[in-house]
């Protein structure tokens, strides 16, 4: 009876430690630990917006991102299944916010360029736009004045207007550079040629019409850059990439986007 008690004793032993390491098993193939959400399918992606740059980005009065570009991401990110957040950002420091990971896409107008194409991916283009001329009602100045560099030209700093000055005016002797007055927003631009502080503004056309409009300044004509719009990922996220470049194309082909263009009366249907 020891004998065969002891030897049983010894079956139940060893059919206990095989369960034991079955269910270790399985504990080790199935961890706790959750997966990582996607950047793109989880993660709350925080938008950069220039907060003045009507009509395409800014902040209402209630202290709310607005705009055509903000109300374009807001259809997007619904379509996408995207969780977002607007941030107003320096437009001077917009692109090395999104270097640096605190922001992870700009969405505010941004003219794709071979500069900024060597810092950020570019998704296909949205809009076009040209840049704009305004001078104080009653001034003299002439489209002619501004393009032989005979004017003292406002325009927001780190914008391609002012890029557009600097290579075709400055660099080629026709201005001096001291007759350009960069500014920190557009607005105080526009402040200063009311003021006559200088002879006339250049900035982006929708931007420009929004800005002065009720304002004692007249449009005078455009410079024909015919800058495209797109919006900026980092190189690091082609998923991202694909996501707003798959976005912008429904966007566009959607009746929602003609209905933005009338809303924001933008001036082409580009």
């Amino acid at each position: 009876m020891g004998m065969t008690r002891k030897f049983f004793s010894c079956i139940l032993l060893l059919v206990l430690t095989a369960l034991l390491l079955t269910v270790a098993g399985c504990s080790s193939s199935t961890p706790n630990t959750p997966v990582q959400p996607t950047i793109v399918g989880q993660k709350t992606l925080v938008v950069g917006i220039d907060g003045g740059y009507q009509p395409f980005s800014y902040v209402d009065s209630a202290g709310n991102p607005a705009g055509f570009d903000v109300d374009s991401m807001k259809w997007i990110a619904q379509k996408k299944g995207l969780n977002i957040k607007f941030q107003p950002t320096a437009w001077d420091g917009i692109i090395p916010a999104l270097q640096a990971g605190k922001i992870d896409l700009v969405y505010a107008g941004m003219t794709i360029t071979p500069e900024r194409a060597e810092q950020v991916n570019f998704s296909i283009p949205y809009w076009e736009v040209n840049q704009d001329i305004a001078v104080k009602n009653g001034s003299a100045i002439t489209l002619d004045d501004v393009k032989s560099g005979k004017a003292i030209i406002g325009t927001q700093s780190g914008c391609t207007a002012a890029t557009w000055v600097d290579k075709n005016l400055i660099s080629t002797g026709k201005m001096s550079q001291d007759h350009l007055k960069l500014y920190d927003e557009t607005p105080l631009a526009i402040s200063d040629l009311v003021a006559g502080r200088v002879d006339a503004v250049m900035y982006d056309d929708d931007v420009l019409s929004n800005m002065t409009a009720g304002m004692p300044v007249t449009i005078i004509g455009n410079i024909q850059t015919k800058e495209e719009f797109g919006v900026a990922v980092r190189k690091d996220n082609p998923e991202l990439l694909a996501t707003m470049n798959d976005g912008l194309t429904q966007l566009k082909a959607d009746p929602y986007w003609q209905e933005l263009i009338r809303k924001y009366r933008m001036q082409r249907t580009a």
